[in-house]
């Protein structure tokens, strides 16, 4: 029987996000298969979780075998801190001198890469007595953040010296994870470091979810990220056939409004951009581009009642759509108050990607403006 940890009745709209959280628990499984039994998985919660809910589903993640969680800023930390989540967190992104601090008292790891970090590491640690938890950023072709590889020896070495800082491990972020060339490189700069620093005590990690399913690369851990919602990023051709079992877990759901008939010729929403070839029924559901759908998906997706597929027809506006039901009959699930299913784990988020020229990570990201969070199990 499926669960809710948010009641229907409570969604104060009759649009929402579901996210499946038994589906959750499979995909850190099959990511965790893929790798060895005593590396450590870091969960990527930044974004709010890609949009899926962080202090709703990390509790989900933990319970399934991850071992720490990964965000990208102190707030992100801080709110799952104020949840009561109490394991380790890493802030993979940049955080501000004047915030070292605030991530010490609230036992939450940096990400450092410069002198002003080691700086700012000391000054904390005089103030609160606390040892600031730091993983090293090495930059090692992202050219985003991080220490340079030609610099990134000695620093490592500065920072293993400091008496206020307690070290945690060493990472970088692979750029091209769908281009064995260019991660090959990467692997090369990554060695040549390593092999030059010790690394006793140290968890060390450049492995992201492309590169848990593609390569097999030694690691201490691997933080996956867009994997665990069970979508894939981009994959190298030669693993290009390899499909772990990942089910998305995000499925986007709303209630019809209304059901009205259209005569050939009728226009619907603005500009007209469709007109009926033929007599039609149309239903409104109230989701629309102020909900995170990109206006250019009009008329080009689908959707389902009951798993029958049907059409979204006109421009979509900032707060509803309108499909074409025509074959869709009254006891199949076509009237007022029920149910169109837009996205769900046989409707891809990635099609809708591919319509308008971005990625899957986007999209999620996109649908948490107005849309309620609806956790079953």
């Amino acid at each position: 029987m499926k669960t809710s940890r948010q009641s229907y009745i409570n969604v104060h709209r009759d649009a929402w996000v579901e996210v499946n959280l038994e589906y959750l628990a499979q995909n850190v499984k099959v990511l965790k298969s893929l790798v060895e039994k005593e590396t450590k998985l870091l969960a990527v919660v930044k974004a709010d979780a890609y949009g899926h809910g962080a202090v709703m589903v990390a509790p989900t993640m933990l319970a399934s075998g991850v071992d720490l969680l990964g965000v990208a800023s102190i707030d992100e930390g801080l709110n799952l801190r104020d949840a009561n989540i109490n394991c380790d967190i890493l802030v993979l992104g940049a955080v501000p001198v004047w915030a070292f601090e605030s991530a010490g008292v609230n036992d939450i790891a940096v990400s450092i890469f410069s002198d002003e970090h080691i700086l700012a590491c000391k000054q904390a640690y005089e103030r609160t007595g606390k040892k600031i938890k730091a993983h090293i950023k090495i930059d090692t072709g992202m050219n985003r953040i991080g220490v340079g590889a030609g610099e990134a020896i000695s620093f490592i070495k500065k920072v293993q010296t400091s008496d206020f800082i307690d070290l945690k491990g060493v990472f970088s972020h692979l750029a091209c994870a769908e281009d064995e060339k260019e991660t090959k490189k990467q692997f090369e700069k990554w060695n040549k470091i390593i092999s030059q620093i010790k690394t006793d005590g140290l968890v060390l990690h450049i492995l992201n979810t492309a590169g848990i399913i593609s390569y097999d690369f030694p690691s201490g851990m691997v933080r996956a990220g867009i994997g665990l919602y069970g979508l894939m990023p981009d994959l190298p051709l030669s693993a290009s056939q390899k499909h772990p079992q990942l089910k998305q877990i995000l499925s986007l759901k709303g209630r019809i409004t209304r059901i009205h008939q259209m005569q050939k010729g009728d226009g619907i929403s603005y500009g007209y951009t469709f007109v009926a070839d033929k007599d039609i029924k149309v239903a409104t559901v109230p989701i629309g581009y102020a909900d995170g759908v990109p206006r250019a998906l009009s008329n080009k997706i689908f959707a389902t009642i009951n798993g029958k597929k049907v059409r979204q027809i006109g421009n979509i506006t900032m707060d509803q759509m309108m499909f074409d039901i025509t074959d869709v009959e009254a006891q199949e699930g076509a009237m007022e108050g029920n149910i169109i299913t837009l996205l769900d784990e046989n409707l891809s988020i990635d099609n809708w990607a591919k319509i308008v020229g971005t990625i899957n990570y986007e999209l999620t990201c996109r649908l948490k403006v107005r849309l309620p969070r609806v956790y079953t199990r």
